[in-house]
């Protein structure tokens, strides 16, 4: 295999997207540590490193002046935090008082946005840091301003360092949130294309739960590579920014056409068994996802698409093959080749969306460029934000009751027991203690598992090397491996940080001294929050499915009022009809982690579970008609048609609605209304003489009233899932 040229190695190496961030911490820990090293004053790399690495935490994606403005509030946090441990620590009642509602306050600003959760988490760890340091030096007589301003100083430089970058650097996580879209949707594409595997006997409803699953991924690429442009909009967008902007619209469009359905998969199976237009279909759809992989990669290096005309063969041989079907001229068909005949449209839209992505995009073109900011415009804003949140009935209040007595303890405990670096309890308990039950249980087993692995390592390393400034390189490096594996492989990280605080404290004492205490620390720390999470205000997602699966309803059924809107007046991708499919989009992807959450939690507590998957089936079903329906949408010209699928459309919404407020209120499921079976078989019964637009509306409709029968069983049998009683 030939070498690749350096530059071509190089431009590879910086698009992926954990280096750039790893380069910035290994300058960021190797200029500490250097500066350090040379002033021969090592006792301060420990309280340095953590505020740098408290900073770091805190960071979230934004241009260079949302990061300053950001890291001023985030400075400001720290200090008053800092200070307030150093005041109150020598005092039990009011430092474990203060820890308490602290905590609580600081969690519940998560409810503003993920920036404000982000700097509280960030706030938390530092103050946790603190602690160490202090405790760390209780029979020394340095200055009592000393460690916080230490660990600030590590904040601030960091934080100044990172502010540079994103001001150097502003197009890079654009490009890489853009790239990982396109990549998932890639995956997404060829995933869907395993459903027109024309075999019988394959059973399609597992296929469509893992389709389910990768739709929450794709929805996750889609929010994030949203907030990444919207944080770096300007008044007049750069044409950079404008060909980004344009790449996530298209991006949207292919989602919505790639998660479209237009028939069962079976019954097509089925009746198109003997011909091969199924493997067409599936083909195209590979080839696409192929397509959308070679367009990550493009916009990830920033080089010309590769161009390749097996797409656009794959297209003309599905549409010969759909030409030869009509052929036949077979009555029985001609219902579901209407079906295949739409399929084939999207899928050439799809290709030719996906053709203009890899093109230079004009600037002339008409389009609402408009994104929804989502971030509180006002001090009032934010305050009903958190306000909302403050009843027992949401997870994000009872996540921060439960970690306020989870560190207070914590904190009970290693005064109990007298605990040598017992704030290491404290430390382990934030960093493992989270919402939901699953999530965890799974932290607690890295948790454990890295820090087990990372103290043999370190024991090790200092058996083998033995020089300070070896390991001082060493814990450099560690801390970069912190940092480029904590989202993606916690216990990797675990191991690395435990490295780093074993190397550091090395250079200034008997880090042998500390194998023992981090060991037990980590293991009481675990059980604690693992304790916690099960006793303390548990948030069982059985409890609250009802209103979990309530939310994909609501939002479909504003949704197709939506799609409905624009087969009156004619299509236009506006920001109302984004938000609404989006909306839509969202609140599948969060019924879908729900229910993984479920799966994850104590058998007992799962009850009808099952209930839930077939739910979401069908719930997911139903997103995939609609964005069937609004991948087709048009101005329909017959007014008398167009008024009656307007009167089928606003009585299945009212349907939805209906049945989603039952689910958020439990009250008893309403029945079908007496127009709804007529009304069904009207649109399932074939009108000669309708023109295409008019009969792809009638069999999404009819496909849709035809789900709403089962919906409402599966909703009566969420409505009586009680955990209480299957215990």
């Amino acid at each position: 295999m030939p070498f690749l040229p350096l530059s071509q190695s190089l431009r590879r190496l910086w698009a992926l997207d954990t280096f750039p961030y790893s380069l910035r911490i290994f300058i960021a820990l190797s200029s500490t540590m250097a500066a350090c090293w040379t002033r021969d004053s090592m006792e301060l790399v420990m309280p340095l490193f953590l505020g740098t690495i408290a900073c770091a935490l805190a960071e979230t994606d934004d241009n260079w002046r949302g990061r300053l403005r950001a890291l001023l509030v985030t400075l400001l946090c720290f200090a008053l935090a800092a200070f307030a441990v150093q005041a109150l620590f020598p005092h039990p009642w009011l430092f474990v008082l203060g820890m308490v509602l602290s905590t609580f306050c600081l969690t519940m600003l998560g409810a503003i946005g993920p920036r404000y959760q982000a700097i509280a988490y960030g706030t938390l760890i530092l103050s946790i840091y603190t602690t160490i340091g202090m405790d760390q030096r209780a029979n020394s007589d340095q200055a009592f301003w000393l460690e916080p301003v230490l660990l600030l100083g590590g904040a601030t430089w960091y934080g100044l360092l990172s502010v540079l970058w994103s001001a150097l650097f502003t197009h890079q996580p654009v490009q890489q949130n853009l790239a990982q879209l396109y990549r998932v949707l890639g995956g997404y594409l060829q995933l869907k294309a395993s459903l027109f595997e024309p075999v019988r006997g394959i059973d399609q409803e597992v296929k469509r739960l893992a389709l389910a699953q990768r739709n929450g991924q794709v929805v996750t690429a889609l929010n994030a590579t949203k907030e990444s442009i919207w944080s770096r909009m300007e008044a007049v967008p750069s044409h950079r920014m404008q060909h980004y902007l344009q790449l996530y619209f298209i991006a949207q469009e292919v989602h919505e056409r790639a998660s479209s359905s237009h028939s069962p998969y079976s019954e097509l199976t089925e009746t198109f068994f003997h011909s091969d237009v199924l493997f067409r279909c599936q083909r195209l759809l590979k080839l696409q996802g192929h397509a959308c992989e070679r367009l990550a990669r493009a916009v990830l290096l920033r080089v010309p698409v590769l161009p390749e005309t097996a797409s656009a063969q794959a297209l003309q041989d599905l549409q010969d093959a759909l030409a030869h079907l009509e052929s036949l001229q077979r009555p029985q068909w001609q219902r579901l080749l209407a079906t295949l005949t739409a399929l084939a449209k999207n899928l050439g839209t799809l290709q030719a969306r996906l053709a203009r992505a890899s093109q230079p995009i004009a600037e002339t073109e008409p389009q609402d460029l408009s994104l929804l900011d989502r971030s509180p415009q006002s001090l009032r804003e934010a305050f009903d934000r958190v306000w909302l949140q403050l009843t027992p009935s949401t997870p994000l209040f009872r996540h921060a009751v439960r970690l306020g007595l989870a560190l207070a303890i914590g904190y009970g405990l290693l005064h109990y027991i007298h605990a040598r670096q017992g704030y290491w309890i404290l430390l382990t308990t934030l960093f493992v203690c989270q919402q939901s039950f699953g999530a965890t249980r799974r932290r607690m087993v890295q948790r454990v598992v890295g820090t087990m692995a990372g103290l043999v390592v370190g024991w090790a390393l200092f058996r083998l090397f033995p020089s300070p400034l070896l390991q001082a390189m060493f814990a450099v490096a560690a801390g970069v491996v912190f940092f480029g594996n904590r989202t993606r492989h916690y216990a990797l990280a675990t191991g690395a940080m435990t490295l780093v605080v074993l190397l550091c404290f090395n250079q200034i004492g008997d880090g042998y001294g500390l194998i023992v205490p981090r060991m037990v620390d980590t293991l009481l720390g675990s059980l604690i929050a693992g304790l916690a999470v099960f006793l303390i205000l548990p948030d069982w997602q059985a409890r609250r499915m009802h209103e979990v699966a309530a939310r994909p309803l609501a939002a479909c059924s504003k949704y197709l009022r939506e799609i409905m809107a624009q087969y009156h007046s004619g299509k236009r991708d506006d920001l109302a009809y984004r938000l609404a499919r989006r909306n839509a989009h969202n609140a599948d992807a969060a019924l879908s982690t729900a229910l993984s959450n479920l799966f994850q939690e104590p058998g007992f507590l799962q009850g009808r579970g099952d209930s839930g998957l077939r739910f979401l089936l069908l719930s997911h079903t139903l997103l995939n008609y609609l964005s069937a329906l609004g991948a087709h949408r048009e101005a329909l010209l017959d007014p008398a048609a167009d008024a009656g699928t307007a009167q089928a459309a606003e009585l299945m919404a009212s349907a939805l609605e209906q049945l989603a407020r039952s689910l958020a209120q439990r009250q008893p499921v309403p029945p079908a209304s007496e127009a709804e079976p007529a009304l069904v078989a009207a649109l399932e019964a074939e009108t000669p003489g309708t023109d295409a637009a008019h009969q792809v509306v009638q069999t999404q409709l009819a496909l849709i009233g035809q789900l709403l029968p089962p919906l409402r069983v599966q909703a009566e049998k969420l409505l009586g899932l009680d955990p209480t009683t299957t215990a």
